[in-house]
């Protein structure tokens, strides 16, 4: 098969990941893959690709039209030439303005065309006015459109009626995920005990109120820390916060780290405290490396990966007392955390490794090309 597959770019976020690791999936078991990066700065690829993925920026056939006030245009140019070249037998595009671009420049090719909305369409502000009425427009000629999660099905249905199919498919664990640690018995584990947290400093993450949770339980559990990863604008803020509750020796922000899961496989617990989130893969992440944790039931994707709760505990969103109790209940229980982390991460492993979501794309894309070998008969 082969796979013309579109994304903003390949830096260091959560949909280039996703986007690396289907394409070096769909890549080592033999299929034709082309990534293309359409961010006219072009940059540079964060992830390791599998060395059969061919990837192609588009600003480099974009020419010097691509960076002059025609962009649009030479995007539409460069996209149209690039799919009469590479005769992919079908399109997959990542993130809406990508989807868009892709819709409009691939109208009348006869190739099915797949886009992929990667946030909860209902709580995105990535999507303004402008993009949404496009969106309303083009997506009803895309062969399908997925979503990450059940949560959003309904909200987006609303928002782009007359789709022709709308399907659900979570995103892959990557498969180079280490095993969980072997777990260590009460009188193994060290003196210092961590709760960890892992996202962009943004407000959205909600970290402030972790710190407050965490606050409040603090001298209750002395042998317990938090470490918060990431960066972002609300660092300075977040630093304040922690200065004000006096536990600075306590709770830490060092900053992004290049080896998240070595991190998240120290932590004894984790915490995810998101408003929003279009899929938690760091959530999912955690769960797979066998940590115990607590989740906000935030649209969207906890409740399903948690499965209501049965595999992690999931408080209700903006209540700060539910988060306190459910967090003091994992660190004051080691045997709930061993065995919450051991189910979740059999749990996990089973339903969102590579091979079953690819098994599940494979379903997506033979049902996406049936339009078009219909028409091919008929006009045969």
């Amino acid at each position: 098969m082969r796979i013309l597959f579109f994304v903003s770019s390949m830096h260091a976020g959560g949909a280039e990941r996703v986007a690396a690791t289907l394409a070096s999936g769909w890549a080592r078991r033999g299929d034709t893959v082309t990534l293309v990066p359409t961010y006219t700065g072009k940059g540079s690829c964060f992830y390791t690709l599998n060395p059969a993925v061919r990837l192609v920026w588009l600003a480099d056939r974009m020419g010097w039209v691509g960076r002059t006030f025609f962009t649009p245009l030479a995007k539409r140019f460069a996209i149209r030439r690039l799919v009469r070249d590479t005769n992919p037998d079908v399109i997959i595009s990542f993130l809406t303005n990508v989807n868009v671009v892709v819709l409009f420049a691939t109208r009348g090719l006869g190739v099915p065309v797949i886009v992929c909305e990667r946030t909860h369409p209902a709580f995105s502000t990535s999507a303004g006015k402008w993009l949404q009425r496009l969106r309303r427009l083009s997506y009803p000629w895309a062969s399908t459109v997925v979503l990450q999660s059940e949560d959003s099905v309904a909200a987006f249905t609303d928002m782009v009626p007359g789709m022709r199919k709308l399907v659900v498919v979570p995103n892959p664990l990557p498969p180079d995920l280490p095993e969980p640690a072997p777990a260590r018995s009460a009188a193994e584990a060290p003196q210092r005990r961590h709760l960890m947290a892992m996202g962009r400093l943004v407000p959205i993450k909600r970290f402030d109120t972790l710190i407050q949770a965490f606050a409040a339980l603090a001298p209750d559990y002395p042998d317990w820390d938090l470490t918060i990863w990431g960066d972002g604008p609300l660092r300075d803020e977040l630093k304040q916060s922690v200065q004000e509750t006096g536990l600075s020796s306590r709770i830490s922000l060092p900053g992004r780290t290049a080896e998240p899961w070595t991190e998240l496989s120290r932590a004894d617990a984790f915490a995810m405290t998101s408003e929003v989130e279009g899929f938690p893969n760091v959530l999912l992440e955690a769960m797979a490396l066998g940590r115990a944790c607590v989740t906000v039931d935030c649209p969207s994707g906890p409740r399903e990966i948690t499965q209501d709760g049965k595999y992690a505990l999931l408080v209700p969103l903006g209540d700060q007392g539910a988060l306190v109790r459910a967090l003091s209940q994992l660190m004051a229980d080691h045997t709930l955390r061993d065995v919450m982390g051991r189910h979740a991460a059999s749990f996990v492993r089973e339903r969102y490794g590579l091979d079953e979501v690819l098994h599940t794309w494979d379903g997506v894309i033979a049902a996406a090309s049936e339009p078009a070998v219909e028409a091919a008969v008929e006009a045969s």
